[in-house]
């Protein structure tokens, strides 16, 4: 392995990535043959004989044939260019026979991208071989042109590896400066190699990228239904977190506050003075009542986030904090409900986690749009890193309308999708 401090340029021909990239080259010519010979045939047959019905299976067992050699390649990807392509979709009839598999296999788009990976992978494949292959050979051999020299007969006085002859004239390499020019130019083929090899490989792996693995729909549907599920355990969270803070604050609160007006009834004629003092016990239990409820409200949705938006909302937030908080809102209208309200619960969970994770003593909030983004920073004056690994729920939440969250330090950065308010 080549040292890490010498420059790129000399070390690419040595480090492992290059040698990786030449050997899936060369291995790629062979197998790109059989892929096209066997895809070319097998789909021609197919082709051919679909005025019958032999044409049928004939084809669907050679779109089944191409999604092997697809495995094979994938596989061959993530050995040698550390290139991970998930598998395509699988191909599942409806009824689970052998028709069904037919049918299923020949409107596969997956299967049909995986022939023409076949078919256009060898000229690519012959053209990479031919390049990598004669550039490698040419830089080494010129480079270490010295070493072999002597396997040239010694002729007419001559003995190194003669370039032109046309029997008045002959030029040899083997003086000194011819053997100095010989080694340069072989060294610059050295280190061009790895770089054009790299410009080879590249090509490939946009074809297994593109053609190998699942489709863009697929994948937007998988990821859908990802994020669904998330939205779905988030919602199902929340309505855990509600039901027990109502349980343990309000629920509990009012069930005490009914024993004590109970108690009150019943000395009202023979202790009035008692009872009125257990009333107004009682009124103060009311009032706390109230105020745990207003949490509860304001934990669900708070009526000022749907009345004035994120500005007045975070405002208040930033009010109740245990640290200063400066509030910077500066949008051009209101966002949709949805991403309001992530927005805001996001802004809540971070300035809650700030006093006991960072040990800061004062944060800022700032909101505003870039381009079709929502944007919103929250930073504070503590240790680094002190929002630990916290943030699960709150990135998945995001994550799941698209949103990314970024760690950096103290300052954690939310893009959000802009989306205008209906």
């Amino acid at each position: 392995m080549a040292s890490p401090r010498l420059p790129a340029a000399i070390r690419a021909p040595f480090e492992g990535r290059t040698w990786r990239a030449f050997g899936y080259v060369l291995i790629g010519l062979p197998l790109s043959v059989v892929w096209f010979a066997l895809a070319v045939s097998l789909t021609s047959a197919g082709l051919g004989l679909l005025i019958t019905f032999l044409g049928v299976p004939v084809l669907a067992g050679a779109l089944g044939m191409c999604r092997g050699f697809g495995a094979v390649e994938r596989a061959r990807a993530r050995g040698l260019l550390g290139l991970d392509v998930r598998a395509p979709e699988p191909v599942r009839g409806k009824t689970g026979g052998a028709f069904s598999w037919m049918g299923a296999m020949l409107k596969s788009g997956a299967s049909w991208r995986h022939l023409l990976y076949a078919v256009l992978h060898m000229p690519w494949a012959v053209f990479g071989f031919t390049v990598a292959l004669t550039l490698s050979t040419c830089g080494f051999g010129l480079l270490t042109y010295p070493l072999w020299q002597w396997v040239f007969p010694l002729y007419a006085g001559q003995d190194g590896l003669q370039l032109y002859g046309d029997g008045t004239r002959n030029f040899y390499l083997d003086s000194p400066f011819e053997l100095a020019v010989t080694c340069a130019v072989g060294l610059l083929l050295v280190l061009l190699w790895p770089w054009v090899l790299r410009g080879i490989v590249s090509v490939d792996r946009l074809l297994v990228s593109g053609l190998l693995g699942p489709s863009r729909l697929a994948s937007r549907v998988t990821e859908l239904e990802s994020d669904r599920g998330v939205v779905v355990d988030t919602a199902a969270a929340d309505l855990r977190r509600i039901e027990r803070d109502l349980h343990d604050g309000p629920q509990a609160r009012l069930a005490s506050l009914a024993m004590d007006l109970g108690l009150a009834k019943e000395k009202l004629a023979e202790d009035p003075e008692a009872a009125a003092v257990m009333v107004d016990e009682a009124h103060g239990e009311v009032k706390l009542a109230l105020r745990e409820l207003r949490e509860v409200a304001r934990g669900i949705h708070p009526a000022v986030l749907t009345d004035r938006g994120l500005d007045a909302a975070l405002s208040s937030v930033a009010a109740r904090s245990a640290v200063p908080v400066t509030v910077q809102v500066d949008l051009p209208g209101r966002p949709a409900p949805a991403i309001e309200g992530i927005a805001y619960f996001a802004v809540v969970e971070l300035l809650r986690n700030v006093p006991g994770h960072a040990g800061a003593r004062r944060a800022w909030v700032d909101v505003w749009r870039a381009d079709e983004r929502l944007m919103v920073q929250v930073r504070d004056d503590g240790a680094a890193g002190g929002y630990g690994n916290g943030l699960g729920a709150l990135t998945a939440r995001v994550e799941a309308v698209d949103g990314v969250v970024a760690v950096d330090a103290t300052t954690v950065t939310i893009e959000l999708p802009w989306r205008a308010r209906p």
